[in-house]
Order: C-alpha cells, then structure tokens, then sequence
C-alpha cells in the first residue's frame, strides 16, 4: 500500500488533454480502461508503465470534464453511431466494475493485514513488557488509499451511468450473490438437460444394441453413415473433456489462462461450456436415433433417412464456427499449428499439436465424411447399396487406403515432430528437444510399417501353395512359407510397438509431469493436487492408455493383428481421448510449478482466482423465468409426443387384431 500511495503521490502522467476530433472521446477513454485491464499500451508509454500503480495513475487521470464532455458527446451521436457507443459503453462499465470490485477486495485484504498486525502486536507488548508500544504508529497501512480509489470509482460511475446517484451506483458495483454467473438458474437448465440425454441415450442403447441382439436387426454400427456419427462423436467427446479439464484446473487453481496467453475476455467458465455441450449432445443424439429409426422403418418417412447425417455435418460446421469471436482464436491457432515449424510454438500451439495425436481416429472419420458427401453416397439409401452391392467402394481405392489414410495418421505427429525441431532452433537445447523429437519419430515409424510395410502379418506373400492328389483320387493342399523369418518380423514388430510405447509413457511422467521423483516418493516436489494417490492411480492407468494410443496409430483395414475392430473404435477414440485430458491435468500442474520448457521468461506463475465477472461484449443472462418456461415447453413437447406414440401404438394394435380376425373368418 505504501506503494501504491507513492506512485499515485509521484504521478506526473497527463491524459486531460482532449483530442483534436471530439468523436473520439468515447475511444480515448475506452482505450485507457483497457489498458488497465488488459494490458494494452497507449501510444508514447513504454512496457514498463504496465504496472499496478500505472493503472491507478490511469484510473485517477479520468477527470471531471472528461465526464461532461462524454455525456454531452452521447447526447450529439446520431443513430447509426449507437451500436458503437453501446459496445464502449459496456467496455468503460466492465472497467470500471472491475476497478472498483479490485479497489474493494484490496481494502479487505489491507484490514484483515491491519487487524492481524494489531493483534500481533498486542501480543508482542504482553510477551515483552519493556518494549512496549514499539509497534504504534502508522506501520502498517489501513487500506485507505484503496478506498479513495473506490469511492472515486462510483462517483464516475455514477455520473456516467446513474445520472449521479450514488446508491444505484453502488448496487450496480457491488458483486452480488450469482453474478455474472448465475448459478442457480444456469445448474437447474443443465441439469434437467443433462437428464434430457441421459434418456436420449439410454434410448439409442435399447434401440440399436438391444434390438440387434433380440430382433437381430442391424444396430446403428452397421448402417454405411455410422462413421460420420462417429467422427461428430469424437469432436463432441472433446468438447466435454475440455470443459472437463478448465472445471479441473480452476478448482486447484491451476492458472490456465495465464499458461495459455488467453484473453480473459473470451474465456467460457466450466458452466458454460457443459451447457454448450450438452445442446450439441441433444443434437446429436437426436439425429442418430431419427435415422436409424427412418432406416429401419419405424416412423413415418416424412424426412428421408439420408437428410439425418447431412444435417449433423452442417450442425457440427456451424458449431465449429460459430460464434466467430469466440472460435477465431481456436481457428488461428490451429493455422499456427499447422505452419509449424515456421512458427515458434508457444506453449498453448504445443498442447493443440498434443491434442491433436491423440485424435487420429477423429480425423480418419472425418475424412471419410468429406469422402461420403463428396461422392454422393449419402443421396443413396441403405437398400439401394445393398442392391447395387457397391458399399463406398472409393475406400478400396489406392489414393484412399495407401495415401490419403496415412497421411491422416502421420501428420499430427509429423506436426509435433516440427515443433519440437523448432524449440530446439530457437533454444539451441538438445535435450529435451531432440529427445522429445525422436519420441514422434518413433511413433511415426509405428504408422509406416502398418501402411507400407507389414511385417507382422506373418509375411503372407511368401507362402505357397500345391495341390497334391493321392491313389484314391483324394486331394488336398500342402502350404510352404518362411516361419522363421515371418517369427523374426513378428519380433520386430513387437519390439517396434513396445519401445514406442513405453518410450512415451516414460516422457509423460518424467518429463511432462514432473513426477517419477525417488527423493519424493516417486512424485514431484511440489504437487497441487489433494492426493498423492491421484497420482500413482494416473501412473498406473497411463501405462495401459499408452499402449491404446498407439493402437491407433494403426491404420483402418491394414490387416494388422492388432488392429481393432470396427465397432470397437469408438471406445478406443474416447478412450485416447480421456488419457489426453487426464494428462492434460498434470501437464499444466507441472508447468504451473516450474518453467520446464522455457516458454516463460519468469518462473512465477498467479494462481488462478475466477472473480465471478466476465470479460464479454455479450453476455447471456439466462433469466429464472426463460429456464421456467423452457422447462414448461419441453415438457408439454415430451407429453404430447408420449401421447401421439401411446395412440399410434394404439391404433396399429387394434388393426393387427381386426386383421387377425379377417383372416380367421375367411379360413373359416
């Protein structure tokens, strides 16, 4: 506090001049609360003025007239200038909210600092008599710098956007009970939508596996689109793994957004984002169960079948890219990643390129999703294939099975693998670089002999085979093959898969965690995380998901031994995906307690603290009464379509029953 009280006292810094062209007032002042928070710098300031008591000096600086002149400015603005001054307008109140809801917590924090002085000293001068009162006086300050500053806040405040009532001020100020998030109504709307899936899913379940094994009826595995759902299944996998993992980190105070160089202003809490996943979950859920029923007819063909797939595809591109403000930085991150290694990688492009082996199998599928719209497959039903026997045949060809699939697999590890050549360019370090490089170039390798050279499928193309027929007339088949040299490439190929494997798992707990530490109980030396078991119970399960991840490095229909089959591959994608956000937790721990790659220049890093107030242009307040009377409308929706089934069922029993009775009269 002393500080601060000097650096406001010593402040020389002029903005009271006004600029040349009055419209831009609103900016001018704008762009200084921005500069407070959000670390923007005017022009004619150098970095160094980004300080804390740089940003009182800006806070103080904001004068008298600049408030007549702002009001007098929205009073000449023409209509079209409107959706402008609005935006300002809550960029200023956001800045001002934040000012004020920071001057206010630091005034708590300076009293609970002065009255545990107090006591403290209280004690001193019981406990040592002959140095009383050694402590009075103004040793400890009382908050009150801080407290001007807020109350020069809500004069602001006041005069801006409460025609200077100080009270209204104040209650607009003030953090309230649920603000910004609004926990209670935002809870009750996820959750009776999470119930809402629940029963969508249990109903795909009985539907597509309970009725292949009771009626034997094709389940939704077997059906030409199950691959699209599929790879819309892998995006939505990930969408609730990562709200999943910002829930997880900012439990335990894990400073995502500072590791990541995030803008707070584009941050979805954890809520939000479940909330978003669970719409595209209705979604999807929705559609699978549509057209597999429409396939197998059992509802009326009102839409046909086909239009189900497509419309998954259209909805997962919107989701993909819109809302634009919030997917721009996800979309230019991923061109960073790609460019890669022209680019030097942050520490967040090292994450995305992670993430991105770990969704091979997501990739794949959607590859043959762009390949099922792009030949038209999609136009043709299921009885159609069946009757032209020519099931997309394009995924025998040599551009789609030997080039197009591989490089899917490849090229996230192609990816990383430049990332790490690049670290090591820009750092000049070995080790861990080249090291980390070699680890994809392993794996890489894993990838190429299951495309280009199968060695472990018992070296097929060696083996003979004579017709003999005997004195009876019998005949009968004798094969020749090479066993030694096909044992001696099972060999190989299983020494290739292990040493990958275990390659990997060693660089996940040494190195990206931190962990296998003998002095600390083979953990780390400062862990954030409750429980040591948490993490021998995540060293343990790594080492079976390492061996899974590279299971899918494998290439679809390689023929490999161990390749997985078809309907098992959605277990296996989510289940990589899983180990990816579980590794994800202790990556961004071990980078939070120690700089290990170098992409910060201090190793200190702010806990994390959610302040309950979001950074955004539009916020989306969900009101008690719009979730009361959503609940309301989906209710009477479900009702009236639990009737409409209840009467359909209804009516096709009763005309089986007067049909078995027509039958029976004419037998008669």
């Amino acid at each position: 506090m002393e500080a601060l009280k000097e650096s406001v006292d010593t402040s020389r810094v002029n903005f009271k001049q006004k600029p040349r062209r009055s419209s831009n007032l609103v900016e001018t002042i704008t762009q200084r609360f921005e500069t407070m928070m959000h670390g923007k710098h005017l022009p004619g300031h150098t970095r160094s003025d980004s300080s804390p008591s740089y940003e009182i000096r800006l806070a103080k600086s904001v004068s008298d007239d600049d408030v007549h002149d702002l009001e007098s400015q929205l009073k000449r603005q023409s209509s079209s200038d409107k959706m402008d001054l609005e935006r300002e307008s809550d960029s200023i109140k956001r800045a001002l909210t934040d000012i004020y809801r920071t001057a206010k917590m630091l005034h708590n924090f300076s009293i609970m600092n002065y009255t545990g002085f107090v006591k403290i000293a209280k004690k001193f001068d019981k406990t040592f008599p002959d140095h009383k009162g050694i402590f009075k006086g103004n040793i400890c300050d009382d908050g009150h710098q801080a407290e001007k500053l807020a109350d020069r806040m809500e004069r602001i405040y006041s005069k801006w956007f409460c025609d200077g009532d100080i009270r209204e001020a104040q209650a607009q100020l003030l953090s309230k009970r649920g603000d910004g998030l609004m926990m209670d109504w935002t809870q009750l709307r996820l959750g009776y939508r999470l119930g809402m899936c629940s029963i969508l899913a249990l109903w795909v379940a009985w539907d597509c596996v309970w009725g292949q094994f009771s009626k034997g009826q094709v389940s939704i595995g077997g059906r030409s689109a199950f691959p699209v759902f599929r790879g819309c299944f892998g995006l939505l996998a990930w969408h609730w793994f990562w709200g999943m993992s910002v829930y997880v980190w900012s439990r335990y105070r894990i400073n995502y957004i500072y590791l990541f160089e995030f803008d707070p202003r584009n941050v979805d809490t954890p809520i939000d984002i479940f909330n978003d996943a669970v719409d595209e979950t209705f979604v999807f859920l929705v559609s699978m169960l549509m057209y597999y029923k429409a396939d197998a007819h059992d509802m009326p063909l009102w839409i046909p079948p086909r239009a189900y797939p497509l419309f998954l595809i259209c909805y997962t591109i919107k989701c993909l890219i819109f809302p634009w403000r919030m997917r721009r930085p996800m979309w230019m991150a991923i061109k960073q990643v790609f460019l890669a290694p022209f680019v030097s990688p942050t520490f967040f492009l090292v994450y995305v390129g992670d993430v991105f082996t770990s969704m091979v199998k997501v990739f794949q599928d959607l590859l043959w999703t762009v390949c099922f719209v792009a030949s038209g497959d999609w136009i043709l039903s299921e009885e159609e294939h069946e009757e032209n026997n020519n099931v997309h045949t394009w995924t025998q060809t040599f551009w789609y099975k030997n080039v197009a699939i591989p490089l899917v697999c490849l090229f996230p590890l192609w990816l990383r693998f430049n990332q790490c050549l690049r670290r090591y360019l820009d750092t000049g370090k070995r080790f861990p670089n080249l090291a980390n490089a070699f680890k994809y170039a392993l794996s890489q390798s894993v990838t190429l002999f299951g495309t280009f050279h199968p060695l472990y499928l018992m070296n097929r193309g060696e083996e003979h085979t004579i017709s003999l027929v005997d004195d009876d007339g019998q005949s009968g088949n004798l094969v020749f093959g090479n066993t030694k040299r096909s044992n001696t490439f099972q060999f190989f190929w299983m020494g290739l898969f292990v040493s990958s494997s275990l390659y990997s798992y060693c660089w996940d707990v040494y190195m990206d965690w931190g962990l296998g530490r003998r002095e600390y109980g083979y953990l780390g030396p400062r862990l954030m995380f409750p429980k040591r078991t948490y993490y021998y119970m995540v060293m343990a399960a790594d080492l079976v998901l390492r061996f899974m991840w590279v299971l899918t490095l494998i290439p679809p229909q390689s023929g490999a031994r161990f390749e997985l089959p078809a309907y098992l591959s959605a277990i296996s994608m989510t289940v990589e995906l899983f180990r990816r956000t579980i590794w994800s937790f202790f990556r961004l721990e071990h980078e939070h307690r120690q700089n290990t790659s170098g992409f910060r220049r201090v190793n200190v890093v702010p806990l994390h603290f959610s302040t309950g107030h979001k950074h955004k242009y539009h916020e989306r307040h969900w009101v008690g009464w719009k979730v009361l009377v959503e609940i309301i409308v989906v209710t009477s929706i479900v009702i009236a379509v639990s009737a409409f089934s209840v009467i359909a069922a209804q009516r096709a029993t009763h005309q089986v029953q007067l049909s078995h009775s027509t039958h029976n009269s004419s037998d008669l």
